[in-house]
């Protein structure tokens, strides 16, 4: 057992490189949203009929995000281009991702996707996963130095405020926190919305994050990481509850209560084994590497900020991030079409 967890360290240690987004890899990362940021099949809508009226093509109903499967994986997608385009200027097809984000990011098109988000039957339209993305698109829009992109960041903003209200209304009535591992996970929707709060210093907007934070999550202990993963997670529940009360407690406060939620992650010794995928053309099953990213960006986060008592956990992030890396560019459209902004996150995270 000891030998194989020295090889296991080793291993990683020798792989440390892996966390490093070069330019080389950021265009590869690039071409996967830009191909399908306007290709508009296959294609989930997740719509709510009234009436015959109701139906549309996926580009007549959401002209802005109508590629990439489904409305949030294209949110995504302009959020990994805007982000690489703002890291790396000397991005290839820079001038072609440029203009097809200015494209669907028109202010008429922003205006259909408000109409589309205001109809009463679509309050809860992409409740809380896409609403989070939203978000963390138009803060990496707001802070980039294009002037091309401060002017899409202009034309976004009134759905961003619409999202946020809707934030603010829905936290106050969810009695109970969903902590699965796909898209309506609640620490994930709040913990991207955390960021964009304190970025745009909407203090009525933290201040619902962080006060509806206590009441799900302050009295959780002992988070069941041996339950981890089910089948077709793409999203950890036990790291990101960690990752939304690592921003929302103060250093000592979090520290106390993550000892009581999580003991093991303190021991030096600690492995975990990253998820594995049985089939990357199944839709479903390779959301397990998007797992494996939400795992390492939260592992990474608490590398960094606590390296005495927590750095021996970027290891273990760092074997998550190297098993699923190479599966990005592996010409599934099952997985291609989102998970280039899943290891995005956890490139970012592993450079803090």
């Amino acid at each position: 057992m000891k030998k194989a967890i020295l090889f296991f360290a080793l291993f990683n240690l020798v792989n440390l490189k892996a966390q490093e987004l070069t330019l080389d890899r950021a265009n590869g990362l690039a071409r996967l949203p830009l191909k399908c940021l306007q290709q508009e099949y296959p294609n989930k809508l997740s719509q709510m009929l009234i009436d015959a009226s109701e139906l549309g093509s996926p580009k007549q109903l959401h002209p802005a995000f109508y590629g990439c499967f489904d409305w949030h994986s294209s949110v995504h997608g302009h959020w990994s281009l805007v982000y690489l385009l703002n890291h790396f200027s000397q991005i290839e097809n820079r001038s072609q991702i440029l203009e097809k984000l200015q494209v669907n990011l028109s202010k008429a098109n922003i205006e259909t996707e408000i109409a589309y988000l205001s109809k009463k039957h679509e309050k809860s339209y992409e409740r809380t996963y896409g609403w989070a993305w939203e978000l963390k698109l138009q803060m990496e829009l707001e802070q980039s130095k294009d002037p091309v992109l401060l002017e899409l960041a202009k034309n976004l903003k009134p759905l961003t405020q619409l999202l946020c209200e809707r934030y603010i209304e829905f936290l106050p009535k969810l009695n109970y926190a969903l902590r699965v591992g796909t898209h309506t996970n609640t620490a994930f929707g709040m913990a991207l919305a955390w960021d964009y709060a304190v970025y745009s210093k909407n203090e009525v907007l933290q201040k619902s994050l962080h006060d509806n934070a206590l009441r799900l999550f302050a009295n959780d202990q002992n988070c069941p990481f041996a339950w981890e993963p089910s089948g077709t997670d793409f999203l950890s529940p036990c790291m990101e509850e960690i990752g939304l009360m690592q921003r929302v407690l103060e250093p000592k406060t979090f520290l106390k209560w993550l000892k009581a939620f999580a003991p093991d992650l303190f021991r030096k010794n600690y492995t975990w084994a990253p998820g594995e995928v049985s089939d990357r053309t199944d839709g479903h099953l390779v959301h397990l590497d998007g797992l494996n990213f939400s795992r390492a960006w939260n592992l990474y986060r608490l590398a960094h900020a606590f390296p005495k008592e927590l750095g021996h956990l970027k290891v273990v992030a760092q074997s998550h991030l190297n098993y699923s890396l190479p599966a990005i560019i592996d010409g599934n459209y099952e997985g291609e079409h989102w998970l280039a902004s899943f290891a995005l996150l956890a490139f970012d995270a592993a450079k803090h």
